[in-house]
């Protein structure tokens, strides 16, 4: 059966509608970013991409070629074994490697002779990531805007949750991030995803969602931890709607120690953590941070952290960065409960939330 080009437009447009997508290319290129829900058949591993274009570098073009379509064989013969023997004959795959070519184009002749109707991306994985570029810039303004606003602790994460439970639309730009948002907010044994793969998981959520209906985001700076937000994303969350989660210090304290449990488990961790701030705060001032931890006053420690870093200056960056901050509604959670956020979610939407 012959195989079926399909431009990235048309792909992204019919992208639910094959029964699998295949990404050929090699498990390091997969993990850096790849088309969503896709599955890795590598034509060839980390390995043999090295030593394939070792040979094309060191003896000849000709040479590497017949080296690599060994191996290519070998491996496309192993991914037929494996994963479609069970396959119906009606089965219909997306492939994809780099650029459309080789990689992708073996196995999709493979597939094809086998009589699946098999679909190949043109231009492959850099015209589909051309494209993701190109909707990250126009995406974010087809939709209205909500803000979460709030000092740190205020529980602007836990209300974005438990809005997204009670059936909202939620961008929650950490969670994709796999960061909090702040020198502490890096998550124990979770790297964040690359910055390409970041964008796809924007993308991804805001293909989603209908323009019709709010979107709820957190109020985050242009960065969160390594990773860059879109600049069409950030300008329009920016010029948003506000509203003004305020939650009393003890309740913030209390939330925080919830929160960053694993910090109050492994002080070194934290203590590592906070070293980052030497430059700004002065070294006495976070080698007593440091010591309060030591020590076991985790709450004063946390209490000290907000009030002489993270509150000073916040009205003031939050009122620069976001226009309708000071006409934000204020909201007040009964506490630092999860089930005070729910409560306080339902009453949003229950209410309308009005701007």
């Amino acid at each position: 059966m012959p195989v079926v080009p399909v431009s990235a437009a048309d792909a992204i447009a019919r992208l639910d509608h094959f029964d699998a997508i295949v990404d050929a290319r090699s498990p390091a290129e997969h993990a850096l970013d790849h088309l969503p829900g896709a599955l890795n058949w590598p034509s060839l591993d980390d390995e043999q991409r090295r030593i394939v274009g070792t040979c094309y570098k060191q003896v000849s073009a000709f040479e590497a070629r017949k080296l690599g379509a060994a191996m290519v064989a070998r491996n496309i013969a192993a991914h037929v074994e494996r994963e479609v023997m069970d396959k119906p004959k009606d089965w219909e795959p997306l492939l994809y490697c780099w650029r459309g070519g080789q990689r992708s184009g073996a196995l999709a002749l493979v597939l094809g002779q086998i009589g699946f109707r098999v679909h190949l991306l043109e231009g492959g994985y850099k015209a589909w990531r051309r494209q993701v570029v190109q909707d990250l810039e126009t995406l974010p303004a087809r939709h209205a805007w909500r803000v979460l606003c709030g000092r740190t602790g205020s529980g602007k994460s836990r209300l974005l949750q438990a809005l997204k439970a009670q059936g909202a639309q939620v961008l929650d730009l950490e969670a994709l991030a796999e960061h909090r948002g702040s020198v502490l907010g890096l998550l124990p044994g979770r790297p964040q995803p690359s910055q390409k793969q970041f964008e796809t998981r924007i993308w991804q959520t805001l293909r989603g969602f209908d323009p019709a209906r709010v979107v709820y985001v957190e109020s985050e700076s242009r960065k969160i931890g390594q990773l860059q937000v879109p600049p069409a994303l950030i300008e329009c969350i920016r010029a948003a709607h506000c509203l003004q989660v305020d939650l009393p210090l003890p309740e913030r304290i209390a939330l925080l120690m919830e929160d960053y449990d694993f910090f109050v488990r492994d002080v070194d961790a934290l203590c590592r953590q906070l070293d980052h701030l030497a430059a700004l705060r002065g070294r006495s001032t976070v080698d007593g941070w440091k010591q309060a931890a030591r020590e076991g006053r985790m709450a004063e420690m946390v209490e000290a952290l907000l009030v002489q870093h993270y509150d000073p200056n916040y009205e003031a960056s939050t009122q620069r960065n976001f226009v309708r901050y000071a006409q934000g509604r204020r909201l007040a959670p009964a506490s630092s409960s999860r089930e005070a956020f729910m409560a306080l979610a339902r009453e949003l939407i229950g209410g309308g939330d009005p701007p």
